[in-house]
This record gives C-alpha cells, sequence and structure tokens, in this order.
C-alpha cells in the first residue's frame, strides 16, 4: 500500500490555495512509520491561548490517541498547543503499548515545543492492531520543529494520507463587524467511512476569539450535518477524529449564535466531508440522498443512511441502473416510521414514483441518463410530516474490493 493510488476520478482539479492562519504553524516528515519515501508525520504548533474542541468516534473500540484527545478536550492553558499526526498505523487495539506510545509521543512533543503535555493532542491513522513504532516519530521531533512555518499546510495534508488519493483542504474567509476572520481545515479519509464518524481526521483552525465550550458547542452541532452525514461503506472507524482550534490571534471575538461564524465553520466542514466521499474508495459517483416528509428528522436520517448503505442501491448506481425497487426496499428496512402508500421517488429531476406508485410519467431513459452522470440525487418523501434530512455517499464498485482486499500487505 505504499504505492500512491490513482486520483479518485471525482477529486478537485487541485489542492486549494489554503494561504495562511496566524497563529499556526504545520510541519511534516518522512519517519518511515509504514510508508516508504513519502512524509507520513504532521506536526502543527499552535499559539499561546489557542481554544481547542474535538468530536471523536464513538466505537467502542476507539484507539489510544482517541481516548487520549478526549480526556484533554475542555482544558485551558495561557501556553501554546500542538497537535501531532502519523500516518500507516492506527495505534488502535494494541493495549497498554497504544497507551504508553501515546504518552511517549505526546510527552516527547511537549518537551519539544517546551508546552504542557495536557496540550498535545495526537492522532494516529493506518492498520489496526499493529503495535506504533513511536521511536521513529519520536526521533523526527527535533527537525520536524525545525521546519515549522505557517506556509506549510500542503504537504501536512499530505502527510496524514492512508488510501486517500488526494489531498483535502477547504477554506473561507468572511468579515465580522468590519474585520476579516478565516476558516482553514485538511483532512484526510477514504474508506471505514460512517456516521460516529468516519475513518476520518480533521484539523480545522480559525483566527478567530472563541471560548473553549462556545466552540465546542458549534463543532458538535456542524459535525452532525456535515461529518456525521457521510458514509461510504457503513464501516465506523477507531480513530475519527476532528479537531477545531481557534488561535483568537484576529482579536474578532465570536460568541454563541454568530450565524456568520457558523455559517462559515459549516461550509468548511461540510466541504472537506464531501470530499471524503469523493475520494471514497473505489467511487465513481458522488451520491445525495435527500428525504422530507418523515415525522422527525431522526427518522428521516435513519431512512436517509438506510439508502446510502445499501449495497444493493450502491451496486445498482454503480452499474448506472436506475432501480428504484432497491430505494423502496432500503426504506422498508430501516425501521423508522414509514407508509408505503405515501412514498414519492425520484431520480434528479425524473419522478419515479408517486404515492406508492410507478408515476405514470416515469421515464426510464430520462432516469438512466441521469445515473450515468457523476452526481447522482435521490429524493425520498415519505409524505408523513416535516422531517427531513440529506446525507451524502458514492457508489460501490470493484475498486473497493481491490483495495480493502490487501490493505495491510
Amino acid at each position: 500500500m505504499g504505492d500512491t493510488p490513482a486520483r479518485s476520478p471525482l477529486a478537485p482539479a487541485c489542492f486549494p490555495d489554503l494561504g495562511t492562519i496566524d497563529g499556526v504553524e504545520f510541519a511534516s516528515i518522512a519517519a518511515g512509520v509504514k510508508y516508504a519515501g513519502r512524509d507520513d508525520v504532521m506536526l502543527v504548533r499552535l499559539a499561546p491561548g489557542t481554544a481547542i474542541a474535538g468530536v471523536f468516534t464513538r466505537s467502542s473500540t476507539r484507539s489510544a490517541p482517541v481516548l487520549d484527545c478526549q480526556a484533554k478536550i475542555g482544558g485551558t492553558s495561557d501556553g501554546g498547543a500542538a497537535i501531532i499526526v502519523n500516518s500507516g498505523n492506527a495505534n488502535a487495539f494494541t493495549g497498554r503499548n497504544g497507551t504508553e506510545a501515546t504518552e511517549a509521543v505526546t510527552g516527547a512533543v511537549a518537551d519539544v515545543l517546551a508546552i504542557a503535555q495536557s496540550r498535545v493532542f495526537s492522532s494516529s491513522t493506518g492498520v489496526i492492531g499493529e503495535p506504533l513504532p513511536h521511536a521513529r516519530i519520536t526521533d523526527k521531533l527535533s527537525a520536524l520543529a525545525a521546519g515549522l512555518g505557517g506556509d506549510n499546510i500542503k504537504p501536512a495534508a499530505h502527510a496524514i494520507m492512508t488510501t486517500d488519493t488526494f489531498a483535502k483542504g477547504a477554506t473561507v474567509t468572511v468579515e465580522i463587524d468590519g474585520n476579516p476572520v478565516k476558516i482553514t481545515g485538511i483532512a484526510k479519509g477514504s474508506g471505514m467511512i460512517a456516521p460516529d464518524m468516519a475513518t476520518m481526521l480533521v484539523y480545522i483552525f480559525t483566527d478567530a476569539l472563541v471560548d473553549q465550550t462556545v466552540l465546542q458547542d458549534m463543532l458538535a452541532a456542524n459535525n452532525a450535518v456535515t461529518f456525521n452525514a457521510i458514509t461510504v461503506d457503513s464501516d465506523t472507524s477507531t480513530s475519527d477524529t476532528v479537531l477545531l482550534s481557534a488561535t483568537g490571534i484576529s482579536g474578532v471575538r465570536i460568541d454563541a449564535g454568530n450565524a456568520t461564524f457558523t455559517g462559515a465553520l459549516q461550509a468548511v466542514m461540510r466541504d472537506l466531508a464531501h470530499q471524503v466521499v469523493r475520494d471514497g474508495e473505489g467511487a465513481t459517483k458522488f451520491v445525495e440522498v435527500a428525504v422530507t416528509g418523515a415525522t422527525t428528522d431522526r427518522g428521516a436520517h435513519i431512512h436517509a443512511l438506510s439508502i446510502a448503505n445499501s449495497p444493493l442501491v450502491k451496486t445498482a448506481i454503480a452499474g448506472e441502473d436506475p432501480n428504484w425497487g432497491r430505494v423502496v426496499m432500503a426504506i422498508g428496512k430501516s425501521g423508522a416510521p414509514a407508509d408505503r402508500d405515501l412514498i414519492s421517488i425520484r431520480f434528479g429531476d425524473v419522478v419515479v414514483a408517486v404515492k406508492g406508485w410507478v408515476s405514470p410519467d416515469y421515464s426510464e431513459a430520462a432516469a438512466a441518463a441521469h445515473m450515468k452522470g457523476e452526481n447522482i440525487v435521490i429524493s425520498v418523501d415519505l409524505g408523513l410530516g416535516t422531517g427531513h434530512a440529506t446525507v451524502w455517499t458514492c457508489d460501490l464498485t470493484h475498486g473497493y474490493i481491490e483495495i480493502n482486499a490487501d490493505y495491510r500487505s
């Protein structure tokens, strides 16, 4: 798996120009954790006083770095902070060895950067069940620290990739009270992607001044409709981590309820979430599943995920087959309220079914034409209430099998 996989056909044309965020420096290096000939460790140094929020996988087998980050989130300090990430090894299902490796890495970062260990956050992504060779990381920390710079975010984004075919970044600048505020993020993720949250690492940075509790609430709320609304294969990772850091250097204070900032944050998170789906292992189609008319938003979300996670639906999409019967099947098995005789379905703009029966105007040719595109929209109205939800997924192809059949080799 050291070879670079072919770039996803759904990938953006290029990595965006993310510029710099005041108070954030990046460095990356090749430590040989698993991969040869490529950077596989990223270090981020954050200015003193930075507030950090986080959301994490709910897996009961979550990794040692995730548990360590969860224990540290909510703490405050006037000193600096740091994030250290390695690819190639998840440091998950590694028992006491995993805890010791995490402590060794975060402790060494603290020493090199002269900050508190309680302010060092770590992530690991890659193969599960293999001890992390943490000395390969700690041996490189002095060189990493020497290479820290505000304009090094692009190589840092590449260093955290595993089966990803492209590095993922997004940025938005908004004006608040006449002053510019910037929000920038990078992510990795391609497979083992499902809500709660995905095999996904995401690091978002802003120069806004935000109290930690407000930052945490904003991240959690936006996570529900972005990273917790994507799925590639219905498998939830042991390592999912989203960290949001606010350096405060712009001096622009953001209070709870600031719609401009919250909207910009959601835009960055949604962009990164969509990029993860567009890099789904073996993906050739980006799929939006929108459910309306449910009894509750939660019910709509359950139905949407049932459709998006169905192997039969996903393989039909891969085969460009407008098999709406599989959508009906997925609704019926979800467990959320539904009435067969009230369901309406559309593929793109093509009305397929109305109130439990095939539309008299249904055109198989028009539906098939929609399925040949790269961007597929499946819309379902349940006719029961006002609940609604949207999730995003991709198709299921032979490429997914090929990638995962030999992942450890």
